[in-house]
């Protein structure tokens, strides 16, 4: 039996929030000979039960993680890392890009202890805001 690996594209297909994080990790998988900071990229789990809260999980945390500090000579400033959070397209338009009040609190928090965070409503727009990361050509949003 012969096994087809899928693209990212078609892992994104579905369009949930879901299925264009898969994608993204299918890309990061194949992209770390070019970026082996990539490695690390890892997804956060959100508070959905009251176990997870026990076990120390927050709701508001953004979705996926890069633990790869950086310096931004446009702003001259380090950035410890990068959060993204996925959205939906559909969100796009929705008050606040449609986060939640946890959300905005958390990415103003972080950005004001020295982390850039993204909101990203696709797969290969969360790609791109990591390699302009990690290429030194971050964009203030």
């Amino acid at each position: 039996m012969v096994y087809r690996v899928l693209t990212p594209e078609e892992l994104a297909r579905p369009g949930t929030e879901q299925a264009n994080q898969i994608a993204l990790f299918a890309w990061a998988s194949t992209a770390q000979a070019i970026y082996p900071q990539l490695r690390w990229l890892h997804a956060i789990p959100n508070a959905n039960s009251h176990r997870m809260v026990a076990e120390g999980v927050r709701s508001g945390i953004s979705d996926i993680y890069l633990p790869y500090p950086k310096f931004d000579n446009d702003i001259e400033c380090w950035y410890h890392g990068l959060y993204i959070e996925m959205k939906t397209e559909k969100r796009r338009n929705q008050k606040n890009g449609g986060l939640s009040d946890d959300q905005i609190e958390f990415i103003d928090y972080a950005e004001r202890v020295g982390y850039k965070c993204e909101v990203c409503y696709s797969w290969e727009e969360a790609r791109d805001k990591i390699k302009e990361y990690l290429n030194g050509n971050t964009i203030n949003n």
